[in-house]
């Protein structure tokens, strides 16, 4: 019998077998990323899904309103009003992804609508995560060793694909405007490595295409103008014609949507504010918001850089919301802005090296800081100090250099497959960590976008001193506490959680209308009219012609006389609610009726005549208001007018006083 061969070292049987699976890689990420989002499908609206989807006229006009989608600001559906879109600083051009969710309305009912926005979100990340895995390839594979190639292309996806900072995008329906502008930057610049390698004009085209409905999409994605042209320095040597055709493609799609942006919103891209919700950078000095000083404001902005860092290596804890003051005003005498700056420093020192020397790490690290400049507050303020979604592009920088970092710890010399590293299993070992880790991260991070009152709730945990969070958690648990079905109990208990939160959005805020404007229904709804009354009027001494809060003090003023006059029997006080209300709301039916009822059981008939004439004027077929004038009539002994009124009403309603129990 034959002795069997030893078994030479490097030998294919000790080859990672998931490694040279290239037939399985494609399905292994796109079902993972699919899979990890699969939780999401029977969840509910959430966050900016109103502004954009269920409470946006334009959308919610399905095909119909797709060319006023083109024709205005992406707000401006919500807002419903001109110039209120203008809120937000810069404006908003990011039709493409409005264009997908009114295709939806006109195919699907709104439960059908949601199941499939969670559905088609979940199937693009999945998609993004394979097309990252073919970039990958195709732009490692000429320098690198198959083996490193196909390790850099599984590894960057897969830790793309599992990140928790991605759940932001991904589980509501509204980052679907960030999913698209990386998955078509990341299309375009494939479509960019294939004309290079194969010199086939078409595939140009294509790259226009991709990066034209990326930047319809969302406006980071303009920074792939100089994320492409450094693939080509990094990663291919190429003679400048070529290079400058791949980007001057580039160059009209973008030429293009800036001239169609400033065609729609204007020049410029946004002003500072002075409204703390749309300007992080405004501090309180006990009578009025005043701009950071430039040290305090890049202090702030060093810190959040570096929280961006922090939470790619330590996702945890997570929060949809980083308003003030969920991140304090900083100064450069703080060690975590030190650090942060010291980390940057040596980050920039690297790619500036690295950039020399073609170093691959350089390219991640100057492609995370190149993505990243356009939402740090540095070259455009974006209205807060940061936020989990704007990283979701950037990151796949820091996926790559981290992919390239653990091959490193392979211990794998220049000649010697990835197999034969020293270190393999522990690095393998690490990096299975590391997935299961941020995977069930993932999973159990999903469930807090389950509606939102779940994601408010939950959030309000982490960013205590978030005015604008504390804000939220108010407003839905007031509409939490009124649906049907809730008990006098229930309904109490959550309104009065309901004020605490508010009142500490406005100890963070002062200026914060809103907030004055919700704990004035709150206090409505728990009948505490004077402290409504004077929450209504905060917001008004904010803004005099803030419409809610005038409507609803008039409501809670005639809210306030009903209850003096039925339940506590004072109706003195009750009249003078409702005279006050009567101003607010002019023409108001309701209030002119209780006016007429006070006044008839006060015995001042003829202002009870007085009043039941307006309200009959208002609704002259309403049995109600004619009977009530005849009973007025006939406490003042016209009994012809009383018998006139009292006829009229009952031609209207025969069963009028059987209804309501009259007579016999």
């Amino acid at each position: 019998m034959a002795k069997a061969k030893p078994t030479k070292k490097g030998n294919t049987s000790k080859k990672p077998r998931f490694l040279y699976a290239t037939s399985w890689h494609p399905w292994v990420i796109f079902l993972l990323g699919f899979g990890l989002y699969a939780n999401t499908l029977g969840h509910d609206y959430t966050q900016d899904d109103a502004i954009v989807i269920y409470d946006n006229e334009f959308t919610m006009q399905g095909f119909s309103g797709m060319a006023d989608i083109l024709s205005y600001d992406t707000f401006r559906g919500f807002f419903k009003e001109a110039g209120k879109d203008k809120l937000v600083s810069g404006g908003r051009y990011r039709p493409f992804t409005l264009l997908m969710f009114a295709a939806g309305v006109e195919f699907f009912d709104a439960e059908q609508h949601k199941v499939v926005g969670h559905l088609v979100n979940a199937l693009l990340y999945g998609l993004t995560g394979l097309l990252l895995y073919f970039l990958i390839r195709q732009l490692t594979k000429p320098k690198f060793r198959e083996s490193k190639s196909l390790w850099l292309a599984l590894v960057t996806s897969i830790l793309f694909i599992v990140h928790p900072l991605h759940t932001e995008v991904v589980a509501n329906i509204k980052g679907r405007d960030e999913i698209m502008a990386l998955l078509c930057s990341l299309g375009a610049a494939y479509m960019v490595l294939l004309y290079w390698d194969r010199k086939n004009a078409f595939w140009l085209f294509g790259a226009f295409v991709a990066f034209f409905i990326g930047l319809l999409s969302k406006e980071n994605t303009i920074t792939f103008l100089a994320v492409i042209p450094l693939m080509g320095y990094f990663f291919r040597d190429l003679d400048w014609k070529q290079q400058v055709r791949a980007l001057l493609q580039l160059l009209v799609a973008s030429a293009m949507f800036l001239a169609l942006r400033a065609s729609v919103l204007g020049g410029g891209f946004g002003e500072s504010s002075m409204e703390l919700m749309n300007n992080p950078f405004l501090k309180w000095t006990g009578s009025q918001y005043v701009d950071f000083t430039l040290a305090e404001k890049y202090a702030t902005i060093l810190y959040t850089l570096g929280k961006y860092l922090f939470l790619h290596l330590i996702p945890h804890p997570l929060t949809h919301d980083y308003y003030p003051r969920h991140v304090e005003m900083m100064s450069f005498g703080d060690w975590q802005v030190l650090l942060s700056g010291l980390v940057y420093v040596a980050m920039g020192i690297y790619a500036v090296l690295g950039l020399v020397k073609k170093n691959p790490i350089a390219f991640g690290f100057i492609y995370y800081l190149a993505t990243l400049s356009i939402v740090s507050n540095i070259v455009f303020p974006i209205g807060t100090n940061m936020s989990e979604r704007f990283v979701y592009m950037p990151s796949v920088g820091l996926c790559f250099a981290a992919a390239l970092a653990l091959y490193y710890l392979l211990g794998v010399g220049k000649k010697k497959p990835v197999h034969t590293g020293t270190r393999y299993w522990p690095v393998l070992i690490l990096l299975s960590l590391v997935i299961v880790l941020f995977g069930s991260k993932t999973i159990l991070r999903n469930a807090a976008w389950k509606d939102n009152f779940t994601l408010f709730t939950t959030d309000v945990a982490v960013s205590v001193n978030s005015a604008k969070l504390q804000n939220s958690v108010g407003g839905e648990l007031i509409a939490q506490a009124i649906q049907e079905g809730r008990s006098d109990n229930e309904r109490q208990k959550m309104l009065q959680e309901a004020v605490g939160h508010l009142q500490k959005a406005v100890e963070i805020h002062p200026f914060y209308k809103n907030a004055y404007l919700l704990l004035g229904n709150a206090n409505n709804y728990l009948k505490n009219y004077e402290a409504s009354i004077q929450n209504y009027d905060a917001a008004l001494r904010l803004d005099p012609n803030y419409s809610d809060a005038l409507r609803n003090k008039g409501l809670t003023l005639r809210d306030a006389g009903k209850f003096y006059g039925e339940e506590k029997g004072d109706l003195a006080r009750s009249i003078d609610f409702l005279k006050k209300a009567d101003e607010a709301l002019p023409g108001d039916f309701e209030t002119l009726r209780l006016l007429g009822v006070a006044h008839g059981i006060s015995g001042q008939t003829a202002e009870a005549i007085r009043y039941f004439e307006q309200a009959a004027a208002l609704q002259p077929e309403n049995p109600d208001a004619l009977f009530n004038l005849g009973t007025a009539y006939q406490n003042a002994g016209q009994a012809d007018k009383a018998a006139e009124y009292h006829q009229r009403a009952l031609s209207i309603d025969p069963d009028y006083l059987k209804n309501r129990g009259i007579g016999n």
